[in-house]
């Protein structure tokens, strides 16, 4: 495995955290605090729409 591809790898698995973590608060949080993560997770990954849509955070 190169450099280059294990970087990759480190960043897909730091940004698998941060989406479960970010998952976690909006469960809990206030339909505010839904709108950041929902932010948050649009900054964040490219795959947003899709997480956002599956959880059911925006309507």
């Amino acid at each position: 495995m190169g450099t280059e591809r294990t970087r990759e790898l480190r960043r897909r698995r730091h940004r698998r955290k941060q989406v479960t973590k970010l998952l976690a608060r909006a469960a809990k949080g206030s339909p505010a605090d839904k709108a950041v993560v929902v932010a948050k997770l649009r900054r964040l990954t490219p795959g947003a729409s899709t997480i956002i849509e599956t959880h059911g955070l925006e309507a």
